[in-house]
């Protein structure tokens, strides 16, 4: 799901890149193994103590990139977060974690994936496609004159609703916030 390239700070620090790419999430001993190993390997190769301190070179999310991660996140509560998210929720739901963060609709991971029920997705759509969805569902226009329904600005009403502040877009794709 997440793979990050977790590297020895004092090894880097003398010059030499000492890490792996590691995928997460990890069963605790796992990860702690993979820590000591390569945290062994820098101090071996620089033959100046005790190395402990680490950083995240790089990461490469799977699939939705759901959340920024720092070179100095904790390991443990990364690892944690990650587990979180393949216990809690389905693989097309990240998209939805993923927005309600970066909107400021959840305060954190765990608020995210509780709402993310509150939202609906509206894929390939615009907002002018949701305001004709919603005045088929909401009016019969069974006995209008085609005139007046010709003259229905959906392109006006989608834009009202997305005014709201319920519409958020993500790339080619809508999400209502019910919450």
């Amino acid at each position: 799901m997440l793979k990050i390239f977790f590297t020895d700070l004092a090894a880097y620090n003398n010059g030499y890149l000492v890490g792996e790419w590691l995928t997460l999430p990890l069963e605790t001993e796992e990860l702690e193994a993979n820590i000591k190993e390569i945290l062994e390997e820098g101090e071996k190769l620089c033959n100046d103590g005790i190395h402990e301190e680490w950083f995240i070179t790089d990461y490469e999310w799977e699939d939705v990139s759901i959340f920024p991660v720092d070179e100095y996140e904790n390991i443990h509560t990364l690892n944690e977060n990650i587990t979180l998210i393949e216990e809690s929720i389905e693989p097309w739901q990240h998209r939805i974690v993923k927005v309600l963060l970066d909107n400021g609709l959840a305060d954190t991971l765990q608020d995210a994936i509780d709402k993310v029920d509150d939202v609906i997705v509206y894929e390939n759509s615009t907002m002018t496609d949701i305001a004709e969805q919603y005045i088929e569902e909401y009016t019969d226009l069974n006995g209008y004159h085609p005139l007046i329904i010709s003259h229905i600005d959906y392109e006006g009403i989608g834009r009202d609703l997305e005014l709201e502040g319920n519409f958020f877009r993500e790339n080619s794709d809508i999400f209502q916030f019910l919450g």
